[in-house]
């Protein structure tokens, strides 16, 4: 048996051990079922439950701090369809211009609905027209490959 300082106070009957606690007002844990004889400890367990959720909860908060540093390195993705218009291109163009300006890098895909997927061609052309829009800010790092129904390309600042 523990209490709640931490200092023992010997093997003991449970009901006088249930007695101490609960003229102490606090509850009795057990901490190491095991041992030979169990071990007890006397703590308001609610307090305990409480601590425990607030660590959690601050080192979940920290790893967060962590991973907004390294947002520098994020990998941002653009999708155009293979039959966007001009309109569309230019105003996806001016997101990615946007995210290599920030310094992140840029996953550039081009889906294929249907039967679109027979000509592969026209997204490889969507992704070069969209390639050089760029080329000022940012450099291919990857070709475009073809990848199931999505054909992508990586673009990253210069």
């Amino acid at each position: 048996m523990i209490d709640e300082d931490g200092k023992a106070l010997g093997i003991m009957p449970l009901a006088e051990a249930l007695a101490l606690a609960d003229g102490r007002d606090l509850d009795l844990v057990e901490v190491a079922a095991a041992a030979n004889p169990p071990v007890c400890r006397l703590m308001d367990y609610g307090k305990y439950l409480y601590i425990q959720k607030k660590r959690a909860q601050e080192s979940r908060k920290k790893a967060q701090e962590g991973k907004r540093r390294h947002a520098a390195v994020t990998l941002k993705d653009v999708k155009l369809g293979s039959l966007s218009g001009d309109h569309d291109v230019a105003f996806k163009v001016e997101h990615i211009r946007r995210f290599l300006e920030k310094g992140q890098r840029v996953r550039v895909s081009v889906f294929f609905r249907g039967r679109q997927i027979t000509h592969p061609e026209l997204g490889t052309q969507m992704l070069r027209r969209v390639a050089e829009k760029v080329q000022d800010i940012g450099t291919l790092e990857s070709e475009p490959k073809l990848e199931g129904r999505y054909m992508s390309m990586l673009v990253t600042p210069r």
